[in-house]
């Protein structure tokens, strides 16, 4: 039984990240995994103000990419 909630657990973060991207919701945290991995020096900013600058981002018609 453990295997299989193992096996289940990654299957489950994808298709929660998969509808997340559908309704427009951003991910945080590949966000967090994007600027620990390309940009280290610079601060990760907090759930609600990626949130907010994603909408922001969103609503006002920019891309809202860095790379």
């Amino acid at each position: 039984m453990r295997a299989s909630l193992d096996t289940l657990k990654p299957l489950w973060r994808r298709a929660v990240q998969t509808a997340r991207l559908l309704i427009g919701v951003p991910d945080y945290d590949t966000y967090v995994q994007h600027m620990r991995l390309h940009h280290p020096q610079r601060p990760v900013m907090s759930y609600e103000e990626f949130f907010n600058e994603r909408m922001q981002a969103r609503y006002r018609g920019g891309g809202g990419r860095c790379c």
